[in-house]
């Protein structure tokens, strides 16, 4: 029998044999790990019962001895106990071992937490601190005006999106939260009263979570996904940017601009997505003003509370005295509180702004809402008349704590909290105005005509001050849908002001074209102000910034030559420099990966970024901003983000990036506020070490002809096994969970551009995530291996030269490295099991060993190149990880299996259905970016 003092997850990291060790500094981890396994295991005697608790327990200990100690008896003993559990034991099980990866994310985070503190009040501050970025600018000899003059020209934005690939309900997140806060409270406490009260609060909430329903009944509406992003507003993002603007400041020793944005993709991505319209773009913008509105009024209300400076001891400005007398607040009990009166008229104009924008009310009315303000400027022009009333009389101090960091939330969030992207496909555009010129009776065939025709008559309809619909036509419900997003869009850039939505993002560019039609709509929903005519072009701008989006590899390849082409034509490089000189290029990491592969779709990335930087240094003025459109695995451009920025080409970022999270990343990054500053302080810190620190180009022309070289091997063999082999679509959804991923309601958009099983049409993201699910991690490594053996072959140069690569060049170093994670976390023992399922038996045998032998090579390459015999050698805070979670994720992987074994063969159940759809939650959060 099992050892009942012990629980499922109190053996995970602690005194298991042979497990990987982290020394001392590692203690707090495993005392919370000890801590909540108890907690869990005591859960889950009482829910379910000590037969339960011992099943799990034997499950545990065979698991680990297999995984860890490669004991076959072991592996044995747990196959027959896990095939013979009934349903609602599966069930009970997959339940347990999910929530032992959820429990120990939660410890993992606040053992970070804890690291970074110690590394900071050593005097070592971690990579990707801003503390260790200014040592590092004072050890070269950048001093603060040089940083402030690349902050004065820099835009870095971190934008959220709502991809399907998190797997967990928000009531699961908050209730996760409070674990994580009582964690942090716990690491303060003194005294076993305290503590004793603090463990019972845990074990309160970790009852919550298992008694909280893990799976959603209904799928994802883009209202539930607007709310979900908005959590993490209130949460993290509306106060610790503030504060990481003052330590910024501090820092620097100087104030510096704001150019730290959030942006945002829910409610105005409507490609692939039929839910997504003019009405949830203007939920989306509502209810993100309503958010930061009411931030505000809280924030005023508190204000007032503890500014009761009394003109009787300290005097104000006659500004602040407008101000007061302005306010409508008569009350005789604060005649004498100024900084009262003016904050009282304050919150009235606030409730009023929120009434008129949002038609919410506010909570509490000193007195009756107020003329609104016309924008955000107006609001921060009041709060700037009371702190320099302060600061002239000897009130500076009252002003830290709450006003400034207010000051700084309005001038970063405005009335619109985050910039909204629009975002469609560029053959939806052509089918609107195809629609627009055929009705009007311009052009019957737009759709037919050659390339170098379009551009003519779409820069024709540029010049023409007339619109192109007809009065009294009906048009298809698709076109009025476009036209409609438009429309709102300028609409609701009037009331929550330019910064809510300055982008028409145009998937799948792959001509000129597409950008001129994206134009010409603008044109034609009042976004455009003047026309190309000759006498009107020098004047002429729209509103919006068209960013094409390069996602194949044909299309990265294409980049340059699509934006030279655009350039060059009458009348653009004018209209864009008269709209403010922007232009943002994003870059699709995952579409590019599914088309060739890890290796070359990084290298064509590469390749784009330097071509794209070249063509816009010849035009001076201008500003190119580079939007990666990256995921949270690493075939999806995941990985670390401060090396994922410091290894692009040297010139590619000049204080301008944008970069998409998604999927369960956002969660793991922001959830909590101490982990999302620390999250946001690393994209600023590499943001601007990529710009100040930009080091000579690393890649020589032999370093670049070798990466090329690669590329082509790496993609050849990509793609003869996933567009080359015969049925490989048929392994893929017989061997990945894919077909049940899309039962999970994770989003609402659909898994697949068309409704058929063909690669091509696969949205990138659950193929990725499938991948990930049945331990094959594929995306993010396969053709590496058989690049560098076709590679070296012959060769006896070759891999001094890869070895050097990987020393001196971030971009390649950066590249193998996260090979080098993605091959830590699979495990093809556990993926042949999946291959098992795939019914055509000879089929299934056939990928595998071709993915089996590529393995193999891929595995003798990154060892040959970086040197290291095992995988994560130097990253052993992961390494110990990964090798703690193992034998925890597996066997969730190996129920997975057999539950979808069952499900297939037509033995349909609930409970079979609910233990899938709960693995594949478990596995998820066991490897975290896997989305």
């Amino acid at each position: 029998m099992p050892d009942t003092t012990r629980s499922l997850v109190e053996g995970a990291f602690a005194t298991e044999p042979g497990a990987p060790r982290g020394g001392e500094r590692d203690q707090k981890l495993v005392e919370d790990v000890r801590l909540l396994g108890h907690l869990l295991g005591e859960v889950v005697r009482e829910q379910e019962g000590e037969t339960t608790y011992e099943l799990i327990e034997a499950i545990r200990r065979f698991s680990v001895a297999f995984e860890r100690h490669a004991d076959a008896e072991a592996g044995q003993d747990l196959d027959r106990l896990l095939t013979r559990l009934s349903p609602a034991e599966t069930v009970s099980v997959i339940r347990a071992f999910s929530y032992f990866s959820h429990l120990a994310n939660l410890a993992e985070d606040r053992n970070n937490l804890r690291r970074q503190a110690a590394s900071e009040e050593s005097g070592a501050p971690e990579e990707g601190s801003l503390a260790r970025s200014f040592a590092r600018f004072q050890e070269a000899g950048i001093g603060a005006e040089q940083i402030g003059r690349a902050l004065s020209r820099s835009w870095v934005s971190p934008v959220l999106t709502a991809h399907p690939t998190e797997v967990q309900r928000k009531s699961t997140l908050d209730t996760e939260r409070a674990i994580a806060e009582l964690l942090a409270v716990r690491d303060g406490l003194r005294g076993a009263g305290a503590r004793a009260e603090n463990e019972a609060l845990l074990k309160t909430r970790i009852t919550q979570l298992w008694q909280t329903r893990i799976l959603r009944f209904v799928k994802l509406t883009v209202r539930d996904e607007i709310e979900n992003v908005l959590s993490y507003y209130n949460t993290t993002f509306l106060r610790e940017i503030p504060r990481l603007y003052a330590d910024l400041e501090r820092q620097l020793g100087r104030r510096v601009a704001p150019f730290f944005r959030m942006g945002n993709w829910i409610g105005g991505d409507r490609d692939g997505n039929p839910n997504v319209n003019a009405g949830t773009l203007t939920m989306a913008l509502q209810r993100q003003g309503e958010v930061v509105l009411r931030h505000y009024l809280a924030e005023v209300h508190a204000l007032g509370a503890e500014l009761s400076v009394s003109r009787t001891l300290a005097g104000c400005s006659s500004d602040l005295d407008a101000l007061a007398a302005r306010s409508g607040d008569a009350n005789a009990r604060r005649d004498d509180e100024p900084y009262r009166r003016a904050l009282t008229g304050v919150y009235a104009r606030l409730a009023g702004t929120l009434k008129a924008l949002t038609g919410t009310e506010a909570l509490r009315h000193a007195v009756a809402p107020a003329e609104p303000y016309e924008g955000a400027a107006e609001f921060l022009a009041d709060l700037r008349v009371v702190e320099d009333s302060l600061r002239r009389h000897h009130g500076a101090a009252l002003a830290a704590p709450r006003l400034v960091p207010l000051m700084r939330a309005v001038e970063v969030f405005g009335f619109h909290l985050a910039t909204t992207d629009l975002r469609q496909s560029s053959d939806q555009h052509e089918a609107v105005l195809a629609e627009l010129l055929a009705t009007a009776r311009i052009e019957l065939d737009y759709s037919g005509l050659e390339e170098a025709a379009k551009q003519k008559l779409l820069l024709e309809l540029l010049a023409d001050p007339r619109g192109l619909r007809v009065r009294n036509a009906v048009y298809s419900a698709n076109t009025e849908s476009e036209l409609a997003i438009f429309e709102m869009a300028r609409q609701l850039r009037a009331g929550f002001g330019a910064d809510a939505i300055r982008h028409a993002i145009i998937s799948h560019t792959e001509s000129v074209s597409d950008l001129l039609e994206v134009l010409v709509l603008q044109k034609e929903c009042g976004l455009m102000h003047g026309t190309l005519a000759p006498r009107e072009a020098a004047t002429a701008k729209v509103d919006l910034i068209v960013s094409p989006l390069f996602e194949t590899i044909e299309d990265l390849r294409s980049a340059e030559p699509i934006m030279r082409e655009f350039y060059d034509l009458p009348g653009i490089e004018a209209l864009i420099r008269h709209s403010g000189g922007e232009q943002d290029i994003m870059l699709g990491y995952s579409d590019s990966n599914k088309d060739g592969g890890y290796f070359t779709s990084t290298w064509e990335l590469y390749r784009a970024t330097t071509a794209l930087v070249a063509l816009f240094e010849r035009k001076p003025g201008l500003t190119l901003r580079l939007f990666h459109g990256r995921g949270g695995a690493v075939g999806r451009g995941g990985g670390p983000s401060y090396q994922a920025i410091l290894a692009q080409p040297p010139g590619t970022v000049k204080g301008q990036i944008r970069l998409t999270e998604q999927g369960e990343v956002i969660n793991a990054k922001y959830a909590n506020p101490e982990i999302g500053r620390r999250n946001l302080e690393i994209l600023m810190a590499a943001a601007l070490e990529a710009t100040l620190l930009a080091p000579e180009e690393a890649a020589t022309p032999e370093f670049l002809a070798a990466a090329a070289s690669l590329s082509a091997r790496s993609m050849a063999a990509y793609r003869a096994l996933v567009y080359e082999t015969a049925d490989f679509a048929d392994y893929f959804f017989s061997a990945t969970p894919i077909a049940e991923i899309a039962e999970l309601n994770i989003g609402s958009r659909p898994a697949s551009r068309k409704a058929n099983r063909r690669i091509e049409d696969l949205r990138a993201i659950p193929w990725s995530f499938s991948w990930g699910q049945s331990r094959v991690a594929l995306p993010g490594w396969y053709g590496f291996g058989a690049a560098v053996e076709e590679y070296l072959a012959g060769d006896d140069g070759g891999l001094a030269l890869l070895r050097r690569m990987n020393a001196e060049w971030p971009f390649f170093r950066t590249m193998l490295s996260n090979m080098d994670m993605v091959l830590a976390k699979a495990d093809l023992d556990v993926a042949q099991r999946y291959a098992g399922l795939v019914p055509d038996k000879a089929l299934g045998e056939r990928v595998f060993a071709a993915i089996e032998a590529e393995w193999a090579r891929t595995v003798k390459a990154v060892e040959a190149i970086n040197g290291q015999s095992r995988r994560l050698a130097d990253n052993p805070a992961l390494e110990r990880s990964i090798a703690h979670r193992s034998a925890y994720i597996a066997p969730l992987n190996h129920l997975q299996v057999e539950l979808l074994r069952r499900w297939r063969a037509g033995q349909v159940d609930e409970k079979a259905q609910n233990g899938i759809l709960i693995s594949i939650n478990g596995v998820a959060a066991g490897l975290r970016n896997t989305g």
